[in-house]
């Protein structure tokens, strides 16, 4: 491509293309990889939507049908606190374990793109020789490419989920102190 036509091509075009780029060098496993990361990505969105936007009316509503309760000291309110608790915890916590098994996959694709580069590499040695250097150039990228794709997406991912798990802990502490027994 030369200079000029780079300049005349969009800019998703030319993005578009280094990314195929990219995926071509590193093998069929970085699409795996790839689709993995916008799965985690989409349900890590949800959970941000989620605590940001939704999360605070469900509290209200909690909160204030507790202090709507005309003895919230008998067995019966502190089963139905205990009840709310439960729902809130599973509306918090939803995903999250999804989400940090589709982190603990990404490590796990980017080694088997490892594997199937080296064999890539193998077999052109075995075929041709060790003076291929291109070809066997060409799989040791395909080697490389995925391990640290699934390593940065795996690291990205566990901090994105730390930071989640924690913003729940706190909303959930947040509304057990909310909804407890007044002396």
């Amino acid at each position: 491509m030369t200079d000029i036509s780079l300049y005349q091509t969009s800019l998703a075009t030319q993005w578009w293309l280094s990314l195929d780029n990219f995926m071509t060098q590193g093998g069929p496993v970085l699409w795996g990889l790839a689709l993995v990361a916008g799965l985690c990505w989409l349900l890590v969105i949800e959970r941000v939507l989620f605590l940001g936007f939704m999360f605070p009316s469900a509290y209200q509503s909690f909160v204030l049908r507790w202090q709507a309760r005309a003895c919230p000291s008998s067995w019966a309110s502190s089963v139905i606190r205990d009840g709310w608790l439960f729902e809130a915890h599973n509306q918090l916590f939803r995903h999250l374990n999804l989400i940090k098994g589709l982190v603990a996959i990404c490590p796990m694709l980017g080694l088997l793109g490892t594997v199937t580069g080296m064999i890539t590499v193998f077999d052109v040695i075995g075929a041709e020789g060790a003076g291929e250097a291109r070809t066997m150039a060409e799989g040791i990228s395909m080697a490389t490419l995925p391990t640290l794709a699934g390593m940065v997406i795996a690291l990205a991912g566990l901090f994105a989920h730390a930071r989640l798990f924690k913003a729940c802990e706190r909303r959930e502490a947040a509304l057990a102190k909310a909804l407890r027994v007044k002396q």
